[in-house]
């Protein structure tokens, strides 16, 4: 039987969830309200050291796999995307490190989402992501936020944001002058063609370190001794009294005991689908809660850079990718409304002829990504009967693409295919449209807005309208359609969201000093 672990009774600031997000409050925190005791829970275990560090980051490829496969929850079992040609096979699987959601993820007559997918670990879906930080543009913008750029900068300063880890990559200055030849006409010089900002760095022996929740939390959350985490711990219920928070119900997964715990303010950072499960179990319900689900449609698409030869390189250094990658960025606009994602994939997606010998980093990789034409029909709802793996309420999902997405998708092909002309041979006469959900960039479903008017959840310092003291963190405030990766973002919301409490905890010391 395993131990007995003593959850504190009373903390000042409760965050269930370790993932970027909520690995920001903790910081935040701990920079700015040093003496507030906070408790973290994750229902996930700890597959890495420190907690909450990018398994890319785990030299050896037998213990990543093992870290995955522990972040993989109920799907632990079931089959995973291991290479392009699965992710284009049209089955229903998940990506190492992750696991499908549960419950009803198309309604009938409906597009839905069928691989919408999520991990449970210390540090959640940062733990696994791909480090990209693009920057909002145009549309993508909440223009509601007068410090959005101020709060984006101090988010790339917690997320340890580079933009020349692939600098040496071949043929990466080939590929930016290909592509901006194309598309850079009218944009201003921060929306051109450029190297894409990217949350991992090189150490001095050239291997990678890929940014994960444990770079966000840093030696100020590690060594706060008033912060503690807690593991395989399941926060089941936000506690509230006189309608505001008062704490969080937990259940220890690993003796199926049940705690409560007292808490001044309550940071909800789980996921775009498991942060409004636990306020809808929580009686939390405000009209929007759940609505205006989006995600972003995936057009791919793959070329051959020609007229190059092959250049001198290194051989693979540890992290994930060898040194003939490369990841450059076509930012989004409105006038060309996609973020384009350009990859130089360390093996060809298509077989190569033998007598045809490939050029390290030749192949370069197009993601177009999609910003949703935003609907408050598009929703999770969840039952007040079933339940899912973990006991709490069982999701479904409703979610269909208009007329609009459906019109943008076929700009995207059409505009796929020039690039790829640009900058080489492409592969394929047709760009393919990955099935919904594979972004994993769910957004939406309790968004920020900047006036109770029931289209938000919560406020412009993430603070639900509803419940005051409770505060919802993840890509899931981002109230915007964004084609962009959104973790910059989010982490930025949280970082607003944070400075807030902090002053209210300073605020409310002193009133206790003054009493």
């Amino acid at each position: 039987m395993p131990a007995q672990r003593h959850y504190p009774q009373r903390v000042d600031v409760a965050i269930v969830g370790s993932g970027p997000t909520a690995a920001a409050y903790a910081r935040i925190l701990s920079e700015s309200a040093p003496e507030a005791r906070i408790a973290m829970f994750e229902v996930g275990p700890t597959v890495s050291s420190p907690p909450g560090a990018h398994v890319k980051s785990i030299p050896e490829g037998a213990d990543r796999a093992r870290a995955q496969r522990a972040s993989e929850g109920p799907g632990a079992d079931a089959p995973k995307i291991t290479s392009p040609a699965a992710m284009k096979s049209g089955k229903r699987l998940a990506r190492p490190g992750t696991f499908l959601i549960e419950g009803e993820h198309t309604v009938p007559g409906e597009d839905g989402l069928p691989v919408a997918a999520m991990s449970s670990n210390v540090g959640g879906m940062g733990a696994h992501w791909t480090g990209a930080c693009p920057r909002p543009g145009d549309s993508e913008r909440i223009t509601f936020l007068d410090d959005l750029d101020e709060i984006l900068d101090d988010a790339e300063r917690l997320l340890g944001v580079s933009r020349t880890a692939f600098e040496n990559a071949p043929f990466g200055s080939v590929i930016v002058e290909r592509l901006g030849a194309a598309v850079n006409a009218g944009r201003p010089p921060e929306r051109r063609v450029q190297a894409m900002p990217l949350a991992v760095h090189r150490q001095g022996d050239g291997s990678l370190v890929w940014s994960g929740p444990d770079v966000i939390m840093g030696e100020a959350t590690r060594s706060n001794p008033n912060f503690e985490l807690f593991d395989e711990s399941l926060v089941t219920k936000v506690l509230t009294a006189d309608g505001r928070a008062s704490g969080v119900e937990v259940r220890d997964l690993r003796t199926d005991s049940t705690h409560t715990v007292d808490a001044r303010f309550v940071i909800v950072g789980a996921d775009a689908f498991r942060t409004p499960q636990l306020l809808w179990a929580s009686g939390i319900r405000p009209d929007a809660l759940g609505r205006y689900l989006n995600d972003q449609t995936q057009v791919v698409f793959s070329s051959r850079l020609r007229d190059v030869s092959a250049p001198v390189v290194a051989d693979e250094t540890a992290g994930g990718l060898k040194v003939q990658s490369g990841v450059n960025w076509v930012p989004f606009t409105d006038a060309l409304p996609f973020h384009i994602q350009v990859m130089q994939p360390d093996s060809s997606p298509v077989p190569v002829p033998e007598d045809d010998p490939l050029v390290p980093g030749s192949i370069v990789g197009l993601g177009m990504f999609l910003a949703k034409d935003l609907q408050h029909e598009d929703r999770v709802e969840f039952s007040d009967v079933d339940v899912d793996s973990y006991g709490m309420p069982a999701i479904r999902v409703h979610y269909r693409l208009t007329e609009r997405d459906h019109e943008m998708l076929e700009r995207a092909r059409a505009a796929a295919i020039e690039l790829a002309e640009a900058v080489g041979e492409p592969f394929d006469d047709t760009p393919f449209t990955l099935p919904l959900g594979s972004s994993l960039h769910y957004q939406g479903t309790t968004r920020m807005g900047d006036q109770d008017d029931g289209t938000s959840v919560c406020d412009t310092h993430s603070e639900v309208w509803d419940a005051p003291g409770v505060f919802v963190a993840g890509n899931n405030v981002i109230p915007t359609a964004t084609a962009c990766n959104p973790t910059l973002t989010s982490v930025a919301l949280a970082i607003r969201g944070a400075r807030h409490v902090a002053a209210r905890l300073a605020d409310a010391g002193s009133a206790v000093r003054n009493s």
